[in-house]
């Protein structure tokens, strides 16, 4: 799996009501609805900025506080290909793969705003184009890049009928 796009990038400590604020969990269940409201209250021009295929970059802990898979969801109908970071909360992490949307554990001190980048999840390697530097990453497992290619763990299980991971 490759993606390019642009890197957004966080701090630290970015928690799931930070990705998506509770405010807007009961007002509706359509997640591109949702998705016009990812990161703003880090960014409130976030959803504006945002290109097909970006990245969102954050630093240790992405994804910490409750979990509830809104906030991958939301960043994926965001169109933001992966989400880039020292680490990732467990329960976000899980979440994230299941949903279909790649989480990239790699060191984020080499990326900055705006940098364009190319992320190769099956080599293990992040291209900054901007810069002209490699980063490696810890390639995903096949069978994560076979639910990710399928577009999460429920689209994976109707594919193959259940718990067969072929």
């Amino acid at each position: 799996m490759e993606f390019n796009g642009k890197a957004h990038k966080f701090g630290n400590d970015v928690n799931t009501d930070y990705i998506i604020s509770g405010k807007y969990k009961f007002k509706t269940l359509d997640m591109k609805e949702l998705a016009k409201h990812v990161m703003e209250d880090l960014d409130p021009e976030f959803y504006e900025k945002v290109t097909a295929g970006d990245f969102i970059v954050g630093g240790t802990n992405f994804g910490c506080g409750s979990s509830r898979e809104q906030a991958p969801l939301a960043i994926k109908y965001a169109d933001v290909s992966a989400v880039l970071a020292k680490s990732f909360a467990r329960i976000f992490y899980r979440n994230a793969i299941n949903t279909g949307l790649p989480v990239v554990e790699c060191d984020t001190d080499l990326i900055d705003q705006g940098d364009e980048l190319k992320v190769d999840l099956s080599a293990g390697v992040i291209e900054n184009k901007t810069k002209g530097t490699t980063i490696p990453i810890k390639p995903l497992p096949e069978v994560m890049i076979k639910i990710l290619n399928d577009g999460g763990l429920a689209a994976h299980f109707r594919k193959f009928g259940g718990f067969n991971f072929g």
